[in-house]
């Protein structure tokens, strides 16, 4: 499988506004895998000036929002809008560090193992640092045709 080295902007294939993006770079990408990056810095979101590290709970983060850009790099190839989605569950969360310290560098995999009609998906994802794999989970993403018409139907 080829992977296409991403010229996208982070911010033009991630559906959030900074601080709230949490990942550095979309590396490259194909039609069903994505490399994502980010280094831990005190600016880092979630950091913790005391312990210098950001909790490993906050590896579900950086797995959602690599398959966004994932998503939505693949969908903007196509001519489409970038979307929204929504995390609907993890599964087999597994961390492996009790934290991500000052000066890691971070490399987030993610696989799509399956894509359903109805906006379901399942992402298999994992995160190493030197290439140590210190966190993964199975992750279900629903994205809707319509978000704004879904997150009305919700209220």
């Amino acid at each position: 499988m080829t992977m296409k080295k991403n010229s996208y902007p982070i911010e033009a294939v991630v559906p959030h506004k900074h601080p709230m993006i949490l990942i550095d770079e979309l590396v490259a990408y194909s039609d069903l895998i994505a490399q994502c990056s980010l280094k831990i810095t005190s600016k880092s979101n979630f950091y913790n000036d005391s312990t210098q590290s950001v909790p490993s709970y906050v590896a579900i983060e950086y797995m959602a929002q690599s398959i966004a850009a994932f998503a939505n790099a693949n969908e903007k190839d196509q001519g489409g809008k970038v979307a929204i989605g929504f995390l609907v569950s993890s599964r087999k969360l597994k961390v492996f560090v009790s934290e991500f310290t000052l000066g890691m560098q971070l490399i987030v995999s993610i696989e799509q193992l399956y894509a359903e009609e109805s906006g379901l998906s399942a992402f298999d994802c994992f995160i190493e640092h030197d290439g140590k794999r210190v966190a993964e989970a199975k992750i279900n993403i629903f994205q809707p045709q319509d978000a704004n018409a879904f997150l009305a139907e919700q209220s």
